[in-house]
């Protein structure tokens, strides 16, 4: 049975492409589960039709995170924390932190976007790179001062 595949399926093929599968495991597992569909011109200008809107959709959040990136990287935090001997904060900076100080300057980025290995635990300035986009990671200055 030949099948077109609308996504990346492990060990049988990529997006597109046309497989020659076992009946069963086209009837079975493929065409239930929406990863194919059979090999028809229809369904190839389906799949084609598919293909296009994601490009499309890829394509503009990609500009929109450009645009993000542009007034992030030009972003400036500033955290007042205590500290004690040799400038070690009582604490430390978290993702979550910054996370929350980006939404207060109005910026929309989760946590889980703020790519901070580990925590802030002494006063300086860091850049702590935030990933809106698989190829888009600009850098926010962050000053960790004394109070």
């Amino acid at each position: 049975m030949d099948v077109i595949l609308r996504e990346d399926v492990e060990k049988l093929g990529r997006a597109g492409e046309v497989v020659t599968v076992k009946d069963g495991y086209g009837r079975n597992y493929l065409l239930p589960r929406g990863l194919a569909y059979a090999a028809s011109e229809a369904n190839r200008r389906r799949l084609s039709a598919e293909q296009q809107r994601r490009d499309r959709r890829a394509a503009a959040t990609l500009a929109e995170a450009q645009t993000l990136a542009t007034r992030l990287a030009a972003a400036s935090l500033s955290f007042t924390m205590k500290a004690g001997e040799g400038d070690k904060l009582f604490g430390s900076v978290t993702a979550g932190d910054i996370a929350d100080a980006l939404a207060r300057e109005g910026f929309v980025v989760e946590k889980r976007t703020v790519e901070l290995p580990e925590p802030i635990k002494a006063l300086g300035v860091y850049k702590v790179p935030v990933r809106l986009h698989a190829d888009v990671k600009p850098e926010v200055r962050v000053w960790v001062v004394k109070e």
